[in-house]
């Protein structure tokens, strides 16, 4: 298969593998298959990184606007709008995607075999699959294309919300045939994100660690929504308590949601969105029972994603919210309910 670009990172612990072959005759054609809060930044990212070096990359979003959205903001050297996600399957080498939830998923690559019955591949084509899925969904997905000649299939989900998208300093988890990961990696690094971590040839194993770090996530922000409430039940004030956070125990996620907590930032279309939230926390939950590895701290998060959603849902019905989509960060809805303190507004006394 033909290189890409073959940007060097600064260093060489970022990528796991060796550099690809040198280029080939005919230059990659690479496809970005869905334009969320994610993958907008993702795509617009790699286009930038290979313009001029390679042809445009295809974007394909369902809905139209965001892919003319990018194309209106790289231009057409760099952008080219597919009109149907078949063309992405035809026409790429390799083709990216990343999508809300399983069943788009299931969708999107039921519709990328059809097209490949119909129009059999004739050389090397690569699926990179970076969306938050049911590990066992990828190997469904990676039986489904190993039936067709020359296709892989490569799991590459990404860690990072979206403005570590924006800046291109995701952490990549990665599984899948090993010459098609070398190729995809170097492809994202450093154009998306700053690292790699390989977990093998067996596809699932990418999905089940993103699973396990948005545990790790969501069981800090429950736990930091309960202090947080606490410290402003107590008079302490929450904003006392963000301060010790951040001489403490400053890691980037505790900073960025105890930001969003403390100053009721819970717009969801420029985070990440609670249903989101709501669905990875099942996946971790089915995932743990079917280990029987109890998380806790997951159930209790899940509770109160789930609260804070009736909650916002409920201001929706009466027409008094603020936002027509919340952030996962606004679960502190739940500890601050339960206080007696207003769910999404910390400068009211009670709801």
């Amino acid at each position: 298969m033909a290189n890409n670009l073959l940007q060097t990172p600064a260093h060489a612990s970022t990528i796991p593998f060796s550099r690809p072959p040198t280029p080939g005759v005919h230059p990659l054609q690479v496809g970005f298959c869905g334009l969320g809060a994610m993958g907008y930044f993702m795509a617009r990212n790699l286009a930038i990184s290979f313009k001029s070096q390679l042809p445009p990359l295809l974007v394909y979003n369902r809905t139209v606007s965001k892919s003319q959205k990018l194309l209106a903001e790289l231009g057409a050297s760099a952008v080219k709008v597919a009109n149907t996600v078949d063309q992405l399957a035809t026409e790429c080498d390799v083709i990216f995607t990343n999508l809300g939830n399983d069943a788009v998923v299931t969708s999107i690559y039921n519709e990328f075999a059809k097209a490949l019955a119909q129009s059999p591949p004739t050389k090397a084509k690569i699926f990179v699959e970076m969306s938050t899925v049911y590990p066992a969904l990828a190997g469904d997905l990676d039986r489904l294309l190993s039936s067709y000649p020359h296709v892989h299939f490569v799991t590459s989900p990404i860690f990072g919300p979206p403005p570590a998208a924006d800046k291109a300093t995701l952490v990549i988890a990665m599984s899948g045939d090993y010459r098609s990961k070398k190729e995809v990696a170097f492809l994202l690094v450093p154009a998306v994100g700053r690292k790699v971590i390989d977990l093998g040839e067996n596809v699932e194993k990418a999905p089940t660690l993103k699973l396990i770090g948005n545990g790790m996530i969501m069981g800090m922000n429950e736990l930091l929504a309960e202090t947080l409430t606490l410290g402003e039940k107590s008079g302490i004030g929450q904003q006392t308590v963000y301060d010790l956070v951040k001489e403490i125990m400053p890691a980037p996620g505790l900073v960025a949601y105890g930001n969003k907590m403390v100053n009721d930032l819970f717009d969801g279309s420029v985070g990440f969105a609670i249903d989101g939230g709501i669905k990875d926390a099942n996946h971790i939950r089915r995932l743990s029972s079917e280990l029987n590895c109890p998380m806790p701290a997951v159930d209790n998060t899940h509770r109160g994603l789930i609260t804070a959603r009736a909650i916002h849902q409920a201001q929706v019905v009466a027409g008094t919210q603020q936002w027509d989509i919340i952030d996962w960060s606004a679960l502190i809805a739940s500890s601050r309910v339960a206080a007696g303190l207003h769910p999404f507004d910390s400068k009211k006394v009670s709801a």
